[in-house]
């Protein structure tokens, strides 16, 4: 994108998003929008004009009036999202986010401000929730929906990567077939790291079996030639398609009433080897590409059955009183 409705230091910002710290477009198509409805909400603030936020034009914004925004400005511009927008505690979260990268940018970075004002902008508390898996019998009812139809191998090695190697929707529709060694599959992450996720029989049996016999390899796009999971239509595997496959197959199997998607699946994946392969919560941390161990560390949580298993397991349960 251009970028051409934003003052030139978000600009500048967004794009050393890009350059420097190599987030994706989406993340920065994110800030993108978090910051230029910030700079309108602060600039009707200013102007005493609330009630038309969205027509606001921003592009004389400069950095003398960046320096005037004050941390109580920034709270009224959350209030206004949380009252007014409805937005969700998760969203404020993100928005500031934005917020602090750019001004952490502007002081750190380019010294354009001499004081960072949003140093001490507090997050909203979200309550802890624990991610929604499949159990293994569901795992099974799923995996054995791809049995037939014109794309079944196809459909049953995407649910296959997912559920042993919880990688991402974007990084198994970006697999090339030159990402794939004998036992490891070469994948690229967020911000176009790349890791190697390491192959169990499962993949790649169901990997090969693909290859073998269902990849077309006539009338593809030149992308198409080198992607490892392609369409009907001679394409490289879009998202869009993938949620589809799983979405299809979770209705087979009875199961798109429980609102699982693919990304369930890479919870599914974390929590299963977390829970039934004894995996150090580090290793996982590095089979799913977390930067920070924080994100990982959710995948360490118990169920009632598990606690039900500790007690029972209490050796002075042993211990009977005589009668």
């Amino acid at each position: 994108m251009a970028y051409d409705d934003i003052p030139k230091d978000i600009r500048d910002f967004l794009f050393y998003l890009d350059v420097v710290t190599g987030k994706s477009k989406k993340t920065i198509y994110e800030y993108y929008l978090d910051l230029r409805y910030y700079f309108k909400f602060l600039k009707a603030l200013n102007n005493n004009s609330l009630s038309n936020i969205d027509n606001v034009d921003i592009l004389d914004v400069d950095i003398e009036f960046i320096k005037k925004v004050t941390l109580e400005d920034t709270y009224q511009y959350l209030y206004h999202m949380k009252e007014d927008r409805k937005c969700s505690n998760r969203t404020l979260n993100r928005k500031c986010c934005s917020i602090r990268g750019f001004f952490k940018y502007l002081y750190n970075k380019t010294k354009k401000i001499d004081y960072n004002p949003m140093e001490n902008l507090e997050s909203s508390s979200l309550p802890r929730t624990l991610p929604k898996h499949l159990s293994l019998d569901e795992c099974e009812k799923l995996l054995s929906s791809a049995n037939d139809g014109n794309n079944s191998k196809r459909d049953f090695a995407i649910l296959t990567l997912f559920l042993n190697c919880g990688m991402r929707l974007s990084e198994l529709v970006g697999i090339n077939l030159s990402d794939l060694g004998n036992d490891y599959l070469t994948i690229t992450g967020k911000g176009n790291k790349q890791r190697n996720i390491y192959l169990n029989d499962a993949c790649k049996d169901a990997i090969n079996d693909y290859l073998a016999h269902e990849r077309r390899h006539d009338n593809l796009t030149d992308d198409a030639r080198k992607a490892l999971f392609i369409s009907n239509k001679g394409n490289r595997i879009t998202r869009r398609r993938v949620q589809q496959v799983v979405e299809e197959h979770l209705k087979k199997c009875g199961l798109s009433d429980k609102k699982y998607s693919v990304h369930k699946l890479r919870h599914t994946a974390a929590t299963l080897m977390y829970r039934y392969g004894n995996t150090d919560i580090r290793v996982i941390q590095e089979i799913l590409g977390h930067e920070n161990l924080g994100t990982t560390q959710i995948y360490t949580h118990v169920d009632s059955e598990q606690i039900k298993d500790a007690i029972d397991s209490n050796p002075v349960a042993a211990i009977k009183i005589k009668k």
